[in-house]
């Protein structure tokens, strides 16, 4: 049976993460607003946020480069969906705390019961006002969201132990259209060294803006929720951008011990529909990353039912790491199904490709996974080494050599660093085992185009 309401549900950590005097609270939130770097006028506002739950001293910086960019959406956003962890009291599933409104010194929010109603038939959602009596990761947002928002409502849910499908099915229950937002409550790394902790959190932003639904809770206290926000961002199309990332020791700690804490949003494509293009590109990403982790027990649920993973086709899965190569195997002739070909070569990529020693699973939430679509391939004609050389095409032409029993191939992507044909065509005979110098009527060459669909582009301080 469900438990009758409360009323309110009070504030527990006013005075102590952030004022308890309501002018003194307003007057740093608008100061921390004003520090923030302001969005580009007439910029979309996220649907979705991650923000930290520290004391505003440590964390309020960073919170603020989030909040920020919610501005334009005040009198448009009238609903929060908020979600963090539990820190004091252990619960199943997503804890609603079974009151009509939460104060804090700004004023009363009331709940969205009629969006509570939409999920309190979930299996996984309960109600305890005791995970939410004495917790933080909620409470901290709100004074944040009634200074940007003015008037809203909140659903308010302290995650627990949950699946995140689990989690990502409330959101997307709960998703609405512009009148609500989305906010995800987590710190990251705590209590490493200033040098450390750098290092792990830029692993951790980098696996979030990849959509890595994978994190664990070293990485992040939010894990839970935030590995559902990123199931649903992966299924909504919604593209990731880091705000800000630091630490306490750039804010108000010492760098012994620091806890970490990112900003990023998630935002809608504009159009009433994802390109297709994109859809495909998250897909085969999807794939290929399921394939590598499902080798270290990270399992994902992908429809692998769509027409063209079953086409024959021929790809190549390239694997970096900090912008280093970390793997890279493929098919240069297709013979099998788009989708066994995929797998087979992420798996390749990450385990047996000579040049590099297995993949680990630590090494993976930081790799970044490309796949390329392979066009069958053609042979170039030509009868002396210059003839070949000009005949190429740089940033068109993937290249195959052959000699013998000395074969090898170069992606188009190559180009990017050897953009001089002529070297091109030298470095792929070095690749291939002959010597740089050789020439023979007998070496054959053949040329193939790509379709290359990568993750995103990282912000340069996570590179």
């Amino acid at each position: 049976m469900r438990r009758p309401l409360t009323e309110i549900r009070e504030p527990a950590v006013a005075g102590a993460f952030y004022p308890e005097s309501p002018e003194a609270l307003t007057g740093q939130i608008e100061a921390l607003l004003n520090g923030a770097r302001a969005p580009v006028p007439g910029e979309q506002w996220p649907k979705a946020l991650i923000a930290p739950h520290a004391g505003y001293i440590y964390s309020g910086p960073i919170a603020a480069n989030a909040y920020a960019r919610l501005a334009a959406a005040r009198g448009r956003v009238t609903r929060v969906v908020l979600l963090g962890p539990v820190h004091r009291v252990a619960v199943d599933g997503l804890a609603l705390p079974g009151t009509r409104a939460l104060r804090t010194p700004l004023g009363i929010v009331p709940v969205d019961l009629d969006a509570v109603r939409t999920i309190e038939t979930l299996p996984q959602v309960v109600v305890s006002p005791e995970a939410h009596a004495l917790e933080h990761s909620l409470e901290v947002h709100l004074p944040f969201l009634q200074v940007v928002l003015g008037a809203f409502s909140v659903v308010p849910l302290a995650v627990g132990r949950a699946s995140p499908e689990q989690v990502a099915e409330v959101i997307e229950r709960l998703w609405g259209t512009e009148e609500t937002v989305v906010v995800v409550s987590s710190d990251l790394s705590h209590y490493l060294a200033y040098a450390q902790a750098r290092a792990a959190d830029r692993d951790t932003a980098r696996a979030i803006l990849m959509r890595r639904p994978q994190l664990d809770h070293h990485q992040a206290c939010g894990a839970t929720p935030v590995n559902g926000l990123l199931v649903a961002a992966l299924r909504r199309g919604l593209q990731p951008q880091l705000f800000d990332v630091r630490n306490s020791g750039d804010t108000a700690g010492d760098r012994s011990r620091v806890v970490g804490y990112a900003a990023f949003g998630f935002f809608e494509a504009q159009t009433a529909s994802v390109p297709p293009h994109a859809i495909q590109r998250d897909l085969l990403i999807r794939i290929a990353r399921r394939a590598i982790g499902d080798l270290f027990g990270l399992t994902e649920v992908i429809d692998e039912t769509h027409p063209f993973l079953h086409d024959v086709a021929a790809t190549f899965v390239t694997l970096t790491r900090h912008g280093r190569l970390r793997g890279c195997i493929g098919s240069l002739h297709a013979h099998r199904s788009l989708l066994e070909d995929l797998k087979a070569n992420a798996k390749a990529a990450a385990f047996l490709d000579p040049r590099f020693e297995p993949l680990t699973q630590t090494e993976f939430h930081s790799t970044r996974v490309e796949v390329s679509l392979l066009s069958p391939s053609e042979p170039i004609e030509f009868g002396t080494e210059a003839e070949a050389v000009s005949l190429l095409r740089p940033n068109i032409d993937g290249l195959i050599l052959e000699h013998g029993a000395h074969r090898g191939t170069f992606l188009p992507q190559v180009w990017e660093s050897i953009p001089e044909p002529g070297a091109f065509l030298r470095q792929l005979k070095r690749k291939a085992g002959l010597d740089e110098q050789f020439w023979s009527p007998d070496l054959r060459l053949r040329r193939y185009t790509v379709v290359k669909f990568g993750e995103p582009d990282l912000p340069a301080q996570l590179q």
